[in-house]
């Protein structure tokens, strides 16, 4: 069974994010009309607003990118920002898409939502199989709520609600803000300046060995498509690359593509996080998709962009 995306309006909630953009991107060679909603149009958060827009904008299709974000330390900090606040955004929009008779619902989840110490390479099936992540718990309960809450309405409605739960993202429109960014652009942030300021060394949190999978934003969002398209089906789905490698190794490779040439120094008083997260990634190679965008070749684009976005605030 296919969905045909020719003359449909998709919503895709939360494009101004990075992955969400990267699925605007994606969508123009689709032939389907993108609708989109800025929080001066509707704060996702309130429920008013979320079914009054979908009652006027009246979508076909949705690709669910809008969430609360953040890497270690910003969900180990506000623990209650994460889980409520997900909490509200995905139950808003679940709720108002069934009322308004949506076709297709695409919810897009993260790797956390699996236990600490699963299986690897990680299958869909080990979710809830065992403890969490403690840093990241809260963003993870909220998200596996999503995946059930999607689950929900399909068994109880009928619903052609589906799941995708990508890997570590990074690429043009990531966060570089060291507060609360994830790790990819952390390292490439702090490689440039510790180049720019001619530092001897970087610092990067823990012991370097925690090994993580990452895949460019514009792969997840051909993954997305090609799912929205193809898929329907209650398990959610892996979006991977189905390679990892350490901290360590992927701060060598930034510092490479930065040129920065210092020393790797690590605080050892920050925390590790899970030692490993590698998704399996046979189902959705089994369906026929696969990844295009090597890290390397990622990485030196995403420092691009973010070399272009620092001139212009510059400027």
């Amino acid at each position: 069974m296919t969905y045909d995306l020719n003359g449909k309006r998709v919503w895709v909630a939360g494009h101004r994010g990075m992955v969400g953009s990267a699925v605007v991107r994606r969508l123009a060679s689709e032939g389907c009309e993108v609708i989109t909603a800025g929080r001066e149009t509707a704060d996702l958060m309130r429920q008013s607003e979320v079914e009054a827009f979908m009652a006027d904008a009246k979508p076909d299709a949705i690709v669910m990118a809008a969430a609360k974000v953040g890497g270690i330390l910003a969900n180990d900090t506000r623990p209650a920002e994460f889980l409520y606040e997900n909490l509200m955004i995905e139950a808003n929009i679940v709720a108002a898409a069934h009322a308004n008779d949506v076709e297709k619902f695409l919810f897009l989840g993260s790797s956390c939502i699996y236990p600490k110490l699963a299986d690897q390479p990680i299958a869909e099936g080990s979710l809830l199989t065992g403890p969490l992540e403690p840093t990241n718990e809260w963003y993870a309960i909220a998200k596996i709520a999503g995946i059930k809450l999607a689950q929900a309405y399909r068994k109880q409605y009928g619903r052609d609600y589906i799941s995708a739960m990508p890997t570590n993202l990074y690429g043009p429109g990531d966060n570089f803000d060291l507060t609360s960014s994830h790790v990819m652009p952390a390292i490439i942030r702090k490689a440039h300046e510790a180049k720019v300021s001619g530092a001897s060394s970087i610092t990067v949190w823990g012991t370097g060995t925690p090994r993580r999978e990452f895949l460019h934003a514009d792969d997840c969002a051909d993954a997305l498509v090609f799912l929205l398209k193809t898929y329907s089906g209650h398990e959610h789905v892996n979006v991977g690359s189905g390679d990892d490698l350490t901290i360590l190794d992927l701060t060598k490779l930034v510092c490479k593509v930065v040129g920065f040439e210092g020393e790797i120094v690590h605080d050892l008083s920050k925390p590790d996080g899970t030692p490993r997260k590698l998704m399996s990634a046979d189902n959705l190679r089994g369906m026929g998709w696969g990844p295009r965008i090597a890290l390397g070749e990622g990485i030196a684009e995403t420092y691009q962009w973010f070399l272009q976005r620092e001139a212009a605030r510059e400027a």
